[in-house]
């Protein structure tokens, strides 16, 4: 699933192509996670005046209201200043604007693009008003995740995934992060002393800022905006390594499933 770092990535890349253009076309294609929520026509004409990410929400901020899209479990999005040929079969929502062509192709049609009044709508809400602070801003900070771990008594990498303490820190880097604080995966969170947690603090913001750098990761289907592929994976210290030597101890990486998703950690390093 896409996570922070491919989404920012995404934003990045889109920011200088749409910031200020028209929409002059929209196409939805087979139904998504969610409706659209009104007819595309509505779309037409509005300027595109902002593009930001919240958590793993694209953000394009509209002269009236808000467009928000989600790659879900298996989305990318194109952009071309050319037509970019017939849609294909996994093309399931497209803007036509004044400068270019945005795509989202999504073959699991997880993903989504959902039209809101505003952020303060109750369509907005729903999708954001249960995330946690981002990462990389200011309020994140060791005192405030030491506080929001206080209050979870589930194990740690589950409380990095469900997002409501700090949004954004996917599986693959959670179980990155985890491991260069030195903690195990299936420690409870509020057991973690604060040396631990200012340690997992900075081990969060380093591999997101690295990720980032990396292009994200591609495992199945992610690519960036112009087809090219996410390096982070090439550079994994123990995600989809299980059985290779730590680099660190030596000891094979073991993998664990937490939740339906899977978690690699060094049970030698991570206590």
């Amino acid at each position: 699933m896409p996570e922070l770092p491919e989404v920012e990535v995404t934003k990045q890349s889109l920011s200088p192509m749409l910031l200020g253009t028209t929409i002059s076309g929209v196409h939805v294609g087979k139904p998504l996670r969610w409706p659209l929520g009104v007819d595309p026509k509505t779309l037409v004409g509005q300027t595109i005046v902002g593009v930001r990410r919240r958590g793993k929400y694209l953000l394009f901020d509209l002269d009236a209201g808000l467009l928000l899209l989600h790659l879900g479990m298996s989305g990318s999005v194109s952009v071309s200043q050319q037509w970019p040929g017939p849609l294909g079969p996994y093309d399931h929502f497209e803007l036509q604007t004044t400068s270019c062509w945005m795509r989202l192709n999504d073959p699991r049609r997880f993903g989504a693009a959902v039209f809101a009044p505003s952020e303060n709508s109750p369509q907005a809400h729903k999708l954001l008003g249960h995330l946690g602070v981002e990462p990389l801003e200011a309020g994140f900070t060791s005192d405030y995740f030491a506080a929001g771990l206080a209050k979870r008594a589930g194990a740690i990498k589950q409380v990095l995934l469900g997002g409501d303490v700090v949004v954004g820190v996917g599986n693959i880097y959670a179980s990155e992060a985890l491991f260069m604080a030195g903690i195990r995966p299936t420690r409870g969170a509020k057991r973690i002393g604060r040396v631990r947690i200012n340690k997992l603090h900075q081990a969060i913001q380093t591999v997101l800022v690295r990720a980032i750098a990396l292009g994200g990761s591609s495992l199945r289907d992610f690519k960036h905006t112009n087809g090219e592929h996410g390096l982070f994976q090439a550079n994994s210290q123990v995600y989809g390594r299980e059985g290779q030597a730590c680099t660190q101890c030596q000891a094979p990486i073991k993998r664990i499933v937490q939740g339906q998703r899977a978690t690699y950690f060094c049970a030698t390093c991570q206590r």
